[in-house]
Order: C-alpha cells, then structure tokens, then sequence
C-alpha cells in the first residue's frame, strides 16, 4: 500500500537542482545567502534515513576504537522517523547500542505525570526497543526538589564532560527558534539549568499535555553552551510551520531573539530539512537571485508575484527596468520584453478565477479551471475534522449545492478529542433534565448521564491515559451533530452527509496509530458508492506527524487504488488548505471568490461548531477563532489579486489541482 503519497506532492514544486547541485562549487552558489551547511531532502523519511546510516556508522566506529558514543536526544516529534530507521538497523543490520550514551536535552519540571514526560516519550519511540543499558541513559528527573536542581545540573555537566564530551547533539526547532527549549534572550554561555518556558514553548508543548492548562512552566534544559561544545551537532526541522523559523536561522543574522542563530558559530553544525521546511530559503523560494533557473509556468508566476510586490505594481505596470534590476534579465531574454511576460501570467492568473468550482454547464471551459461536463456533478469533499470543510471552504462548499450538484461531505476522523469536558457536562445535564421529564420511570439515561456528570466533575484522568469511553462517545456526538447541522446549513443532504470515523483515530489520546488498510478500504467503499466526478481533499502538509495528512495519505491511498477505474480516470482532485495559511499563489489553479453574503453564511457555518470556540483544547498558538482566521485567510487572497490588477472581490478561497500518481 502507497500510503505516503502526500510527501510526494512537494516534488511538483522544486526542481532537484535547487536542492541536489551536482558538485561543489554549484552548492557553493547555490548556497551563498545560508551561513549553516543545509541538506535538503525530498521528504522527511529520505532525510530521516540518510542520518540513521551516518549514525550507525559513527557507532560502528567507536565500537571498533573500544570507545563511547554519547548522544544527546532531544523532544518532540522531529526525530520519531529517526528513531523508527535506527530501530530497523538494529534489528536488521546487526547494530547494537551496548556502547552508546543517551543524554536528554530536557526534561519539563515540575511533573506531575510521567507520562507526559519527554523521557516517557523518548523510551516508547526508541530506547525500549534497543539493546543500550539503562546505565547509559542520563535524563534530568521532573520530579526532583527544586532545591536539588543546581546540584543535578553540575552533575549534568560533569558527566558529560567525564565521558569526552557529546559526540552527536541532535536538535529539534521550535516556531520562535528555540534550541532545548532556550528561549529569546538565552546567553550563548548559558548551561544545564531551570529556566521558565516562554508562551509559544508552552503551546507546542500542549499536545503532550492535553491541555496548556496542563503543561508545567519550566523546563530543565543544557543550555545553549552546553550546545555548542558539542563535537558535532544536527538540527531535524520538517514540514511547512518550521520553514518561516529555518529561514531566519540559516539566513538571518546571529542574534539571541533566535537561540538557534547561534548555530552559525558551530564549526561541525549542520541542518537537515525536507521541501517543505526548506520552502523559504532563497534557493528554493528565489532562485533567480542565486542562479540560472530551471524556469516552468510555476516558477514564473512566483517571480512576477514577487517582482510585483518588490516593486509595489501590478503586473501589467511591470517594465523591462524592473526586470533587470531584480535578477530577472532572463525572463526578458525568454520573451522578448516585460509586457510579452506580464500578459502571459496575468492571463494565466486570471484564467485562476471561477464562480463555478463544479464547472459552469453549456459554457466554453478551455480557460476554466474546472471542466463544464458532465453537470450536475457528484462530489465528495473530504473534511479531516468535522469542521475543515466549513473552515477552509464554506463558501465553495455553498456555491457548490447552490448550483445543483449532487455534494457529500465525508468527515474522515470524528474529533473527539477536541471537546472540552464542559462541553459534556453541559449536554449530559441537558440530557438527564429531558430525560426526567419526559421518561420520569426510565432511569438508564438519566442514571448514565449522572454517572458521566460526576465522573468528569469528581475523577481526575490521568494524563497520558485513554479518555474514558462513555466520555468520548459524547465528544464524538457533540461534534457529529456540529458537522451535521453546518453542513445541512450549506446545502448538503442529510444522506449525504458521512461520518467514517477513521480507526487510526480512535485512541482516545492526543497520539494517534499510524495509517492501516482499514483506513483506505473505508474511504474506497465510499468511493464506490458515489463514483463522484470530483473530490476535494485538505492539503495541509505543515505538520508532518499531523491528523490532516495522515487523512490525506488514507484517500490519496484509496484514490490510488481506484486509479484505473473509467469514473476515477475523469475524476478531478482538488486540494484546500485550512485555516491557517492559503496556498502561495504560484500554485493556485481554482480561485473562487466569495461576496460579503456568502462570508457571512460561511461565518455562521463555522458558529454552528460551538464547541470549537475559545473554549476547545486544540485552538494552537493562534489568538484568533476559527471564523476570524478563515476570513483574515479568505481576505488576503482576494487583496493579493487585487494588488496583482485583477478584479477586486469581499474573499477567495483557493484550490490547487492533485494529479493522480503513476
């Protein structure tokens, strides 16, 4: 089973030049804007891979020597594919650990639970299922008294510096560029201590936690001295929430408001990225300002797009001047002049932008992103959550059934977790109180919505342990009967409206279990049933590890399978993004725009999800609702065509176009 597809969609961007230069001196060009040697990768696992061999090799030759290996692990979920390819050689490739030394970063202090520590996740990813000795790892305790934390930390660094130093620090990113958790300010002499998290510190942490309410405020953390007296140190960083972050680290100046920065001054330091988290550099995003380019319609389009904002115009103000001045003589080599450019791209643009996202019947469709027949089409739009569809494209998702189509949304996952348990208690009181009026001798209902009432007012879960399964069958109700009702107020019919609560889910905790065949073979019955004619998919790819691409993994997978299928051949696959970041415009194939009226039914779509207000547990580092983020999204859209000379609409939701992979 294909079931990684999502990873390869990266490569429609990028050509291998810009990130495999075939010699040294074509690196060095390439590479003149970054002041840290960066390895790009196609996808996390390459990278992932590429440093278990380098690891095993480092082992293997201090093993030969008769001498330590001492590693330094950090947290997170940066290092979980590491992890998985080191196991693997272990197992296969005659790899022991017996002369490997664990240290970790840090560790979260005070705790209260050690399953939320970092040492609990870091022996269930990796050190449980290898042969080191258990004398060999070294952790700071989140549960030691605070007045023996400056003795644990000399001892910290004394060992360190009795086994010869650190021979691999592996490092993990955080959005504001912390290092081990160092935060804005940190001093490069800094060592192992306690220092308080800072709030964007805390909100990543959450996940762990359930909740921020939950995450304890300090950490116990090697400082950034410790860092840099490392023999050899590696930053993972992956997926798109990192690229803003490695771009200013790479490129950027050395400063203590990015911890990481300091890097730059490591003789043996070294970042390994994916496309994704490489986005931003400048060979990747801008490679006309470092070399000769490999110039596609994309490529282009991203340069005008760029010129045009550089230069404050749109695009048909753009002049040869302009073009010359910016590194982008050979676009005017290629067409002759500035204006054979700028009617090309703004034609390719415009053609972009449709009020028909089903295709407009009886119509000349040979500029239209979507194709005018057959009509009315049947349509599946597949919603990670049982909000993304109204989020990301709740106008599209209205234009949609207003124009006739037959549309049905598939909720992969049923959100369960995501509730508060106010929530619950609120609807439970609500039940017991219909209940005792309406069926005063029927007890079952009213005593269960008791027993719920007081079991989440009275017992406190553990964190770390699976959510209690009366608890999440209400979750997971509350938020079916959300999704219904926003998507009966869309249009959609009530049949066909479909909830395939995705087992790799269903853990009743924040981790999840990786993607399975019954996965795909649900979403597959669905398709056999609809044979829909085009599918809308959530093409976020931020976050590696996250829920939205392991959903798009699992129909990308089925659609694979149903690929040779006649219905599936004509079908036309069209990805959103959620509420956080629209695709660059380099990308957009579909723009639909969205009058005022229909931002507002889209607003009271996303209402209709109350329990995804200020008070939902996943909310992320954002200050803003989902309603304020979709429109600030939708908005700027429409403000960045307007800007380009074209038309000037309320909002624009845009989509690009999946291709099928052979």
């Amino acid at each position: 089973m294909r079931n990684n597809l999502s990873s390869q969609i990266t490569l429609t961007r990028v050509s291998e030049k810009y990130y495999k230069p075939e010699n040294t001196f074509e690196y060095s060009v390439l590479t003149r804007f970054e002041k840290i040697p960066a390895h790009i990768y196609a996808t996390m696992d390459e990278a992932s891979l590429a440093l278990a061999d380098e690891i095993a090799r480092e082992i293997r030759d201090k093993q030969k020597a008769g001498k330590k290996y001492v590693m330094v692990l950090p947290g997170g979920r940066s290092p979980l594919s590491l992890y998985q390819h080191l196991i693997h050689i272990h197992k296969t490739g005659n790899l022991s650990f017996k002369n490997v030394v664990l240290f970790l970063l840090y560790e979260f202090y005070p705790l209260n639970n050690e399953t939320n520590s970092n040492l609990h996740q870091i022996r269930e990813s990796f050190i449980s299922q290898i042969d080191i000795p258990e004398s060999n790892v070294y952790y700071p305790d989140g549960f030691m008294n605070k007045n023996d934390i400056y003795d644990f930390s000399c001892k910290y660094e004394k060992k360190i510096a009795q086994l010869g130093g650190i021979d691999l620090m592996l490092l993990g990113i955080g959005t504001l560029g912390t290092i081990g958790l160092n935060s804005t300010g940190t001093s490069v002499n800094s060592h192992t201590r306690f220092m308080m998290m800072d709030s964007a510190s805390r909100k990543e942490a959450a996940q762990l936690f359930s909740s921020i309410e939950n995450v304890p405020p300090g950490v116990i953390t090697m400082g950034v001295g410790t860092i840099m007296e490392a023999k050899k140190i590696v930053l993972l960083a992956f997926g798109e929430s990192k690229a803003s972050i490695i771009k200013k680290t790479i490129e950027g100046p050395v400063s203590d408001t990015v911890p990481a920065t300091y890097l730059q001054n490591h003789q043996n330091a070294k970042v390994l990225l994916d496309l994704s988290s490489s986005y931003d550099l400048t060979r990747i995003s801008h490679p006309w300002l470092v070399t000769n380019c490999e110039w596609d319609n994309k490529l282009i389009r991203r340069a005008i797009v760029w010129l045009c904002q550089q230069m404050k115009k749109p695009i048909l103000k753009l002049t040869n001047k302009d073009y010359s001045e910016n590194g982008l003589s050979e676009l005017l080599a290629l067409y002759g002049s500035a204006y054979n450019v700028n009617i090309k791209i703004f034609n390719d643009i415009q053609h972009t932008i449709t009020g028909w996202p089903g295709g407009k019947p009886d119509a000349d469709d040979s500029h239209r992103p979507e194709r005018a027949n057959p009509y009315p089409k049947k349509i599946i739009v597949f919603s990670p959550h049982p909000d993304d569809d109204v989020i990301s494209m709740g106008g599209t998702l209205r234009r949609l059934c207003d124009q006739q189509h037959d549309v049905h949304v598939a909720y992969q996952t049923s959100g369960n977790i995501a509730v508060g348990d106010e929530e619950v208690i609120r609807y439970c009181e609500f039940l017991r109180d219909i209940s005792g009026k309406y069926s005063p001798k029927e007890n079952k209902i009213k005593a269960k919505a008791e027993e719920i009432i007081n079991y989440l007012r009275f017992n406190k879960k553990e964190d770390g342990m699976p959510e209690h399964p009366d608890v999440l069958f209400m979750k997971g109700t509350i938020r079916r009967e959300e999704a219904r009702n926003a998507a009966r107020y869309s249009g959609v019919k009530d049949e066909n409206i479909h909830f395939l609560d995705l087992p790799f889910y269903e853990t009743g905790l924040v981790k999840k279990n990786p993607i399975s065949e019954n996965d795909v073979e649900i979403i597959k019955k669905l398709l056999l049933k609809v044979e829909p004619d085009e599918m809308f998919v959530a093409g976020d790819l931020a976050d590696p590890h996250g829920t939205h691409k392991v959903c798009l993994d699992a129909a990308l997978a089925a659609f694979d399978r149903m690929k040779n299928r006649k219905w599936m051949k004509e079908c036309r696959v069209w990805m959103y993004r959620g509420a956080w970041a629209e695709w660059e415009m380099d990308h957009i194939e579909m723009a639909v725009p969205i009058s005022p009226e229909e931002l507002r039914h889209k607003r009271n779509a996303i209402l209709k999800h109350q329990s995804q207000a200020e008070s939902a547990p996943y909310l992320g580092d954002d200050e803003r609702l989902f309603w304020q983020r979709a429109e600030d999204r939708n908005r700027a859209t429409a403000e960045l065509y307007n800007q380009l000379g074209l038309a000037s609409y309320e909002a624009i939701e845009a989509f690009v176009r999946y291709m099928l992979i052979e």
